[in-house]
């Protein structure tokens, strides 16, 4: 038997798995194939490509504007100092939004602010031309970069006063009551920092910035609130390494504890939003895998023999461990719900085939456990992962790598067709659409401590099988035989009706009446006259 090419249809090739840019990290479906460093460089390319467009186009039409000003002001008969004096005022704008913008852009935007606070200052005549400066500033803030950096304590302090005002009652989210987990995470968090001194005050009031400015970007889409956290987790990791010269393994314990302490509060809000189509993929992944539920561990060429005590458990462990990734609300804890399942497939490999199992064997054997399990929520999790996890995590090491192979395995289930199971088409549509199922296991192989019960059991079921078929194929014959006789008598009227149209029939009309021969007619003047009767006396 060839395993080789059985194997085709399901085989991923690990070079498929890493970054398609070529960095070495693992990709992922979700960036387009890149890794998370790569994926946000395009993205950022990108996103200042666009910035560039929007802002070349927003001086043109400035431009267009101050051009049809002039021109206006000039066909009034205005007088040229005049004229020049608004060219200087508009040349001067001009220029100071140019600057005010080129120093949102860079990085030390803070010390810019800085330097405009200490300007207006000295400078007290121009408070109005400033504060104009500021309005446009934020305003290009809230549009082009809504970077968690860029929103000082000032402007989330105001923003919280404003809905204060409007809503002209407390925030509810203020006087809400943290639940259980959250507050014992904090109280964790809290311990944790301590141990870090100087840099763990820092830390602290960074997250707790973080979540602020959240709070107050609930409108953003999911992918920029992703952003927000993964230049977030960059910035914070940078810090940590840089300033603060944290050893590299206190700094991965430090990025897992800041992003437990965080996704813990923002779970409600950004897992499986409203404004995704996250829980239609949901149903429709559930939807095909109960419509694969009859593919069988031949089928995918899965190496486990699940009547090993030891195998079975393994599976079952599998698979409960995948489920159970969907109760956890931190993005590591549910990649490790992953890793412990990968781990569980592993080992049951090894057991049934006594030598350690490869990846071509752990790939198929993951589609197996995901099909039997059917885990609950499956697309919004790998979503929820995607978007908010510490990007290291998922670029290396065995997590990215699991993680990788799980999205694989959800991509070749929604892709799953007969050629990837070895199947013909036709089989393949009964077993889909319910009409029948793949032969149960045969008697005979049972082992001798097995009952009888259970072997006439399933002796009972090939029977009926068999007669199943043998009934599908008699209906299926008779509906032949019934399309036949339907063909057969519209090909002979369709005969006849040929002939009929090559043959008309032609009624004749009825011929007229010959004329007496005593009548008068014309036409026979050259007769001679008829005989008259004659007396004769005698």
């Amino acid at each position: 038997m060839n395993l080789k090419s059985e194997r085709r249809g399901i085989h991923v090739d690990q070079s498929e798995l890493l970054c398609k840019k070529g960095c070495g990290y693992y990709g992922n479906p979700a960036w387009q194939g890149f890794c998370s460093k790569c994926w946000r460089e395009e993205y950022h390319k990108a996103r200042q490509k666009q910035i560039q467009e929007d802002w070349e186009l927003a001086e043109r039409l400035q431009r267009e504007e101050e051009e049809a000003y002039a021109s206006s002001q000039s066909t009034q008969g205005a007088q040229s100092l005049t004229f020049s004096k608004f060219e200087e005022k508009k040349t001067n704008e001009k220029t100071r939004k140019v600057t005010t913008v080129k120093k949102f852009f860079t990085a030390s935007s803070r010390t810019g602010a800085k330097k405009v606070a200490q300007e207006k200052i000295v400078k007290p005549g121009q408070l109005g031309r400033e504060r104009n400066a500021d309005n446009i500033l934020r305003d290009l803030k809230e549009i082009f970069t809504p970077s968690w950096e860029l929103a000082s304590p000032t402007e989330v302090l105001a923003g919280k006063l404003k809905e204060i005002q409007e809503a002209k009652a407390p925030s509810p989210s203020i006087n809400r009551q943290a639940s259980i987990e959250t507050d014992r995470v904090s109280k964790e968090f809290i311990e944790f920092l301590k141990t870090y001194h100087k840099p763990g005050q820092d830390i602290y009031k960074q997250c707790k910035l973080f979540l602020d400015t959240m709070n107050h970007k609930r409108d953003l889409s999911i992918e920029e609130q992703s952003e927000c956290a993964q230049d977030f987790y960059q910035n914070v990791a940078e810090k940590l390494q840089t300033r603060w010269k944290v050893p590299p393994e206190k700094v991965e314990k430090a990025m897992d504890q800041i992003e437990k302490y965080i996704m813990t509060r923002q779970y409600k809000y950004v897992f499986c939003p409203e404004t995704t189509d996250d829980e239609k993929k949901d149903l429709a992944v559930q939807k095909r895998i109960r419509a694969l539920h009859w593919v069988t561990p031949q089928m995918l060429c899965v190496p486990v023999n699940e009547e090993i005590p030891e195998v079975s458990d393994m599976v079952v462990k599998a698979i409960t461990d995948i489920i159970e990734m969907d109760s956890k609300r931190v993005p590591r804890d549910k990649l490790a719900c992953i890793t412990k399942c990968s781990k569980h497939i592993f080992n049951a490999i090894k057991i049934t085939k006594n030598e350690p199992a490869s990846a071509d064997d752990f790939l198929p054997t993951l589609i197996y456990i995901v099909l039997k399990g059917n885990p609950p929520r499956l697309q919004s999790n790998i979503q929820y992962i995607t978007r908010f996890c510490n990007p290291s995590r998922l670029m290396t090491g065995e997590d990215g790598y699991y993680f990788t192979n799980l999205c694989c395995a959800v991509a070749f289930i929604e892709k799953l067709d007969a050629q990837s199971l070895n199947l013909s088409q036709e089989d393949f549509d009964r077993f889909m659409t319910g009409q029948t199922s793949p032969k149960k296991q045969e008697s005979d192989s049972f082992s001798p401590d097995v009952c009888l019960g259970v072997k006439q059991m399933y002796k009972n079921l090939d029977l009926l099988s068999q007669l199943n078929e043998k009934q599908e194929r008699i209906v299926n014959e008779a509906k032949k035989l019934e399309k036949d006789l339907i063909d057969w008598t519209d090909g002979i009227t369709k005969e006849v009706q040929d002939i009929v149209e090559k043959y008309p029939l032609e009624i004749k009309p009825k011929s007229q009446a010959l004329a007496a021969i005593d009548s008068e007619n014309v036409e026979n003047d050259k007769l001679p006259p008829p005989l008259q009767p004659q007396v004769y006396a005698g």
